[in-house]
């Protein structure tokens, strides 16, 4: 009976939950196993037809019959080890040999950590090519900027994507530097000294590994250490902060007296509200915020996971069945929902023009104060002239236009043309639209040493 929503299809993606589904994880163990035989065959431990069969043996073995073993001697690893040991006939006396609990269930771990970053990393490269695409799309598209809620200083709509490009761009890099310390198995034996696998220890878990496609962990106790680990979820909690940061602001832009952005909404079927027909909720955006906060907090558990007794302990094992899969498989679905959400915004450009002139005119200020410093008059000086005249056009709902004209200190040192000029919100954009460009480039040029071909 699902429970959870991940468990019920409510949030995740059909090909991340397969990696988590549980007759996934005993195919991943059993893959260690066969492994772990043909590597014994390969050194001259055991009869290389018996490492065969045993590895032969793997799809044989039934999710059912293993559960039933472990309900009898609870114990998950050595149910599965019988399991396969059954299904191996007089080969089974091979299975798991010199080989401790940890060194299947790590390994096992490093398997779908392997594919479950493939997924993730191809749903950052998306949403970075969503990105650039809207940066290049609307790197000329004026909005306010915006600085503690206040109306700030004119800048490029495409200029936010591409400050959300560098920033996806960046966990990319963490990721796939994060990757090489993750995906790492084991083959060492109880406390990691390798004495059950015997004189050829080290080549047997070098070949375990490469068959596997894994790097073998430098040095182990009968564990993996969770460092490793709790990277990894570190990485996830700070990807689903930015995705947060990112659905935060398209609500807040999506409000009714902003209205500026608005996440898609079907307009044939889909609902708003039960009982307000009008509304219009941005509902995804807030379930990717609602969804970071889990997110976040996964760090804790995946932290204390690095304190063990000596060699080795459990107080991490029931805590990682949790948050492993739950930290790829919501960090896979809030990307998916993010880059939908992008790729299909809705930005009201007549909007933003509007909204710029809410101040009517007030937010280029700064425009008109260097328009007076490059005349002559001292920036101090120029910075309280503009302070005050920026107080008499609120105060007496004067557009602010007309108060520069009325100002006789102001026309002392700007004709009404250079007045007007300074007004313009285009005109004071700076290198908005340059930035933008050259790092739309600098990133296609780091997607295609990737190897990506957009």
């Amino acid at each position: 009976m699902p429970i959870l929503p991940i468990d019920s299809g409510r949030y995740g993606t059909v090909e991340m939950c397969e990696i988590f589904d549980e007759r996934r994880r005993l195919q991943f163990m059993l893959d260690v196993e066969a492994a772990l035989a043909l590597a014994h065959a390969e050194v001259g431990n055991i009869p290389q037809s018996d490492a065969d069969t045993i590895a032969a043996s793997v799809e044989k073995v039934r999710l059912e019959r293993v559960k039933a073993i472990e309900k009898e001697i609870k114990h998950d690893v050595m149910a599965m080890v019988r399991a396969l040991a059954e299904a191996s006939g007089s080969s089974g006396a091979y299975v798991h040999l010199g080989a401790t609990s940890s060194d299947i269930l790590d390994t096992a771990t490093a398997l779908q950590l392997k594919e479950a970053l493939k997924l993730i990393e191809e749903k950052l490269n998306m949403l970075e090519k969503t990105l650039i695409e809207k940066a290049e799309r609307y790197k000329n598209a004026v909005i306010i900027g915006r600085t503690h809620g206040q109306h700030a200083l004119p800048t490029t709509l495409g200029f936010k994507f591409a400050v959300w490009m560098r920033e996806i761009a960046r966990h990319i890099q963490r990721l796939r530097q994060c990757r090489e310390r993750v995906l790492v198995g084991k083959m060492s034996g109880a406390v990691g000294t390798q004495a059950g696998l015997g004189e050829h220890a080290p080549k047997i878990q070098e070949l375990v590994m490469r068959k596997l496609g894994l790097k073998p962990a430098e040095i182990s106790t009968q564990i993996v250490q969770r460092d490793r680990h709790a990277e990894l979820v570190c990485l996830f909690a700070i990807i689903a902060s930015t995705l947060d940061n990112f659905a935060t602001e398209i609500r807040e832009l999506q409000r009714p007296e902003i209205a500026e952005l608005f996440e898609p909404f079907e307009k044939a079927r889909q609902v708003g509200s039960s009982t307000m027909p009008h509304k219009r909720n941005p509902i995804t955006c807030e379930r990717i915020c609602g969804l970071a906060k889990v997110m976040r907090s996964l760090v804790l558990p995946a932290l204390e996971n690095i304190p063990t007794w000596h060699e080795r302990d459990l107080t991490q094992s029931s805590a990682e069945r949790f948050i492993i899969p739950e930290a790829c498989i919501l960090l896979d679905y809030m990307l998916m929902l993010m880059t939908k959400i992008i790729a299909n915004l809705y930005v009201d450009e007549e909007r933003m023009l509007k909204n710029l002139d809410i101040t009517h005119g007030r937010v280029m200020s700064e425009a008109v104060m260097i328009a007076l410093t490059r005349k002559g008059m001292s920036r101090q000086e120029a910075h309280e002239l503009l302070r005050r005249l920026s107080l008499k056009s609120e105060i007496e709902n004067k557009a602010f236009k007309t108060v520069l004209f009325e100002n006789e200190t102001v026309r002392k040192f700007l004709s009404e043309e250079e007045i007007d000029e300074a007004l313009k919100p285009e005109s004071y954009l700076g290198t908005a639209i340059q930035q933008v460009e050259r790092i739309v480039k600098m990133t296609k040029q780091e997607r295609e040493a990737r190897g990506l071909r957009d």
